[in-house]
């Protein structure tokens, strides 16, 4: 993508310890989110605080988009983070806010599927965003079927992430002159 960097410049560097200790943190929340059955993860505690501020920070825009604004916050959040990372060039940080997004998905994904059973614990109403929108939209018989199709993308974007973190390793790592090993 020689395209991008002539416009916003080189990546900035992504030592090979640094790369991998991520990748093997990404691994192992992959596989404690693969396990865990709640659909509830521990950064799901502030995607939360952030989906509630959303409704509120979105409550000037009218109904439908203060109930969407929960989700739409989480999502906006660690896009801006990615956004910021993009423009300073930090691997890392672009990496780790763009992993943040899709992790969003599987939670997000979750209480869509939860929509017509309203199993789910809920903060402040009697019932889901998404059983109401599903339901202003004529949608919510879909609700199992949408539900899985955002985790599946959740899934899909986090292993993505950790595959361009992986090039950009590998491709830092290629990028070096060969030291004398005296």
């Amino acid at each position: 993508m020689a395209f991008l960097e002539d416009k916003f410049g080189e990546w900035k560097p992504v030592s090979r310890g640094a790369g991998i200790a991520w990748l093997c943190v990404y691994a192992l929340f992959l596989l404690y989110a693969y396990f865990d059955s709640s659909g509830f993860l521990f950064p799901d505690y502030v995607n939360l605080i952030i989906h509630e501020g959303g409704h509120f920070f979105f409550s000037w825009f009218g109904h439908t988009i203060m109930i969407l604004g929960g989700t739409l916050g989480e999502l906006i959040v660690p896009l801006l983070c990615a956004a910021a990372f993009f423009w300073q060039r930090e691997a890392l940080g672009f990496a780790f806010s763009i992993f943040w997004f899709f992790e969003n998905f599987p939670y997000i994904g979750t209480y869509m599927a939860d929509a017509r059973t309203a199993s789910l614990p809920l903060v402040g109403s009697e019932e889901s965003d998404w059983t109401i929108l599903f339901t202003q939209w004529g949608i919510l018989a879909q609700d199992q079927k949408i539900g899985g199709i955002m985790r599946a993308l959740g899934w899909l974007g986090m292993l993505a992430t950790m595959g361009w973190l992986a090039y950009r390793t590998r491709h830092e790592a290629a990028a070096k002159p060969n030291r004398p090993s005296w």
